[in-house]
């Protein structure tokens, strides 16, 4: 099956970088130094691009495995890019039990890309989730943090209009 998920090229500006390299030799040489550089570099880039753990990992003396331990063990990473309008769908489950499956379909062909992915023109990007703590509202779709419970899929298309100016 080939690969669905769009790559979007990774294009750091110099002001990045150059924050990266502060927060780097801020922390270099302190015990657990990679979770408090991964943390800030997340903040500086909105997410974990390929190329900074690469950085992170030569500048801490880690090999990328050990970097890259951290940011997968940690649900707070996430190495893919986000959407300038973030969607999740949650699928913990109450809401799956709910249909949150059938809400997560519409989502991803309302915008265009598979959960865990953005959309070329880098407008959205589709996660699912696990529980969001919202049970009571399932199934339960957030976007950019807005709150939509107890959904059907027939509403997902006009929730999503709102976002799409």
């Amino acid at each position: 099956m080939p690969n669905t998920k769009t790559v979007v090229p990774f294009k750091a500006t110099p002001e990045q970088l150059t924050k990266l390299d502060d927060v780097i030799a801020r922390h270099k040489g302190q015990p657990g130094a990679a979770m408090p550089v991964l943390q800030e570099a997340q903040e500086i880039f909105g997410y974990l691009p390929e190329e900074a753990l690469l950085t992170i990992a030569d500048a801490l003396g880690l090999s990328l495995s050990e970097v890259y331990g951290v940011v997968s063990f940690y649900t707070q990473f996430t190495v893919n890019p986000k959407g300038q309008k973030q969607v999740a769908v949650c699928l913990g489950t109450a809401c799956y039990v709910k249909g949150a499956a059938e809400i997560l379909e519409r989502v991803e062909q309302k915008i265009g890309c598979k959960a865990g992915s953005i959309t070329k023109d880098g407008k959205f990007s589709i996660d699912a989730t696990r529980c969001i703590g919202a049970c009571g509202l399932a199934p339960v779709m957030t976007v950019d943090g807005d709150v939509y419970g107890r959904l059907l899929p027939d509403e997902v298309d006009g929730i999503l209009e709102k976002y799409m100016t």
